[in-house]
């Protein structure tokens, strides 16, 4: 058996998506090939019928599954016999599409396993996958041996140093039920752990690679508090000097801010967090479990343990009010985030895909339009036209001035969300002096 592994885009990262699956498949004896559109051509080649039994996309996200739909119609036109098969997030959550292009085989989250049989024994459909138990994996190391480079992807850029970033999991899917999130319908509310070893073997293998950084892409790295000190005393015993992030909830940060210090001296540089709004009303309807005075606490208890927070948003919702916008760039501005918030979270808009949780709520269903194949959501038009005038104009800033400085991108904004409102600009917080530069991803975190 033949198989190829796909990724279209893990937001500048070398895919864990193909080598986390290409030592499961290795290990049974498939041949793999890997391939990352985002830095390797596309090569006909591959896909013959002389080269590959299987071909098997990971679709971690939206954008990957966009990027990967014209990449299925050319398999399926070279090679009219391969076996097609999806996996990741948002494969169940577009199944019926991706069967009407020829998919054969659709897997979600823990797709390890499934996949080996898929390859081995060309095995059904899971079509059951909303409603059996996640399954529980024994996690092998990911083999990266034929990925590009780690010092192609993404770097770290923390003031004039630039680090090579390398990215893995200490765990999977997600305790929590927030309606907008992609991890919710797939896991509901299940998370797996892997074991420390193998994630401080995975590290090692990236660092003998170069990697100076890690991501780990947890989506919340405090699901299991115990777990994730365990793995973060083992990376600060055996990679003295790395640096490393992780993606944290701020109702966590609170819980577990006594465990706040124990990230920064073992490397951790910054956390993100998935704020999404200041509107507590907007919180409320997402079920993020934190209000606004959480935010502003956990802003003060990450400072105070010598972390950055990098807060994550969805400013654009169908409740959003231009008032409602710029109360949101003041409060960044009030809180000295201004250099903490990548220019691209100005301008995130809500994203509703098929089986979304957020379609249970009639507060948002009366907004929506039928669900466009084309774009894989359901669109929708705020019912004041100036706020999605606002929500172009901010895309078109943050397109523009990509070379800009946060500074001068948020400024742009701020006067841009004044115009439209027909009201003077309210005076600036006092930009604070920098002690030391922001460390940020030169690729920013996106859907």
């Amino acid at each position: 058996m033949r198989a190829l592994l796909v990724s279209t885009y893990e937001m500048g990262r070398q895919p864990f998506g193909l080598a986390s699956p290409a030592a499961w498949l290795r290990e049974a004896g498939v041949r793999v090939t890997c391939l990352d559109l985002s830095r390797q051509p596309f090569d006909p080649a591959l896909v013959s019928s002389d080269a590959v039994d299987l071909v098997a996309l990971h679709l971690p996200m939206h954008t990957a599954t966009r990027l990967a739909v014209p990449v299925i119609r050319r398999v399926r036109a070279l090679n009219p016999d391969v076996s097609l098969c999806c996996y990741g997030l948002y494969a169940p959550l577009n199944a019926e599409f991706l069967h009407g292009l020829g998919v054969q085989h659709i897997l979600g989250g823990e797709f390890e396993a499934d996949l080996v049989s898929v390859a081995t024994e060309q095995g059904p459909l899971r079509a059951s996958v909303f409603t059996r138990p996640v399954p529980r994996l024994t996690y092998r190391v990911p083999d990266r041996v034929d990925l590009p480079s780690p010092s192609r992807y993404a770097t770290l850029q923390h003031g004039r140093i630039r680090r090579v970033v390398g990215y893995t999991e200490a765990s999977r899917g997600c305790k929590h039920f927030c309606t907008h999130c992609p991890v919710v319908p797939i896991y509901n509310g299940q998370f797996r752990v892997v074991p420390v070893k193998v994630v401080l073997d995975d590290i090692r293998h990236q660092v003998e690679r170069g990697v100076e950084h890690v991501t780990f892409g947890d989506p919340d790295f405090f699901n299991g508090i115990g777990h994730a000190l365990r793995v973060v005393e083992g990376f600060g015993r055996e990679f003295p000097g790395l640096t490393y992030d992780v993606t944290i909830k701020v109702e966590h940060l609170l819980q577990y801010c006594d465990r706040l210090v124990a990230l920064a001296e073992s490397g951790c540089l910054f956390v993100t967090s998935a704020v999404e709004s200041f509107d507590d009303a907007v919180l409320s309807a997402l079920r993020k479990g934190h209000t606004t005075s959480d935010v502003e606490r956990a802003v003060a208890v990450c400072r105070d343990a010598g972390l950055i927070l990098t807060p994550t948003f969805v400013p654009f919702t169908p409740w959003t009010s231009l008032a409602g916008y710029r109360d949101f760039l003041y409060a960044i501005d009030r809180l000295q985030l201004v250099d903490h918030v990548a220019p691209i979270q100005l301008a995130i808009r809500l994203l509703v895909s098929n089986d979304s949780r957020l379609l249970h709520l009639e507060a948002i269903r009366r907004h929506l339009r039928p669900f466009d194949a084309d774009q894989l959501v359901y669109p929708w038009h705020h019912p004041d036209p100036r706020v999605d005038t606002l929500w172009e104009g901010v895309g078109m800033i943050v397109g523009r001035r990509l070379q800009a400085s946060r500074r001068d991108v948020f400024a742009d904004v701020w006067a841009l969300a004044h115009e439209l409102s027909d009201c003077r600009p309210r005076r600036r917080s006092p930009m604070p002096r920098l002690r030391t530069e922001v460390p940020y991803l030169n690729e920013p975190w996106y859907c």
